[in-house]
């Protein structure tokens, strides 16, 4: 069975920021997924350009949406515009992080 937009989101949901309890999708740092055949390329950001966990949430996302079945190549490329903020964050997000608009 061919692999999913959704279900890379849905693995996304499974990473977090080491420094923030919330996980990558509610965060709002992922921008694309793509997915073409049996690979995946993951299109992000981090909350700050000089975050020092950026190898570590990149290769835990690599790690992660390779862990999905019939994934055979995962990219992820880590972009800085348009830079972060915490309205790219999702309702839940905002919520769970006692955020108010």
């Amino acid at each position: 069975m061919p692999v999913s937009e959704e279900q890379v989101w849905e693995a996304l949901r499974d990473c977090y920021d080491p420094e923030i309890p919330l996980n990558i999708v509610d965060l709002g740092l992922i921008y694309e997924v793509k997915v073409e055949n049996e690979a995946v390329h993951v299109k992000m950001t981090l909350t700050a350009q000089g975050c020092p966990a950026h190898g570590d949430i990149a290769d835990g996302v690599r790690s992660r949406v390779q862990t999905i079945p019939g994934v055979k190549d995962a990219a992820v490329e880590i972009v800085w515009d348009p830079p972060w903020d915490p309205s790219r964050m999702s309702e839940e997000g905002k919520r769970r992080l006692g955020i108010t608009a």
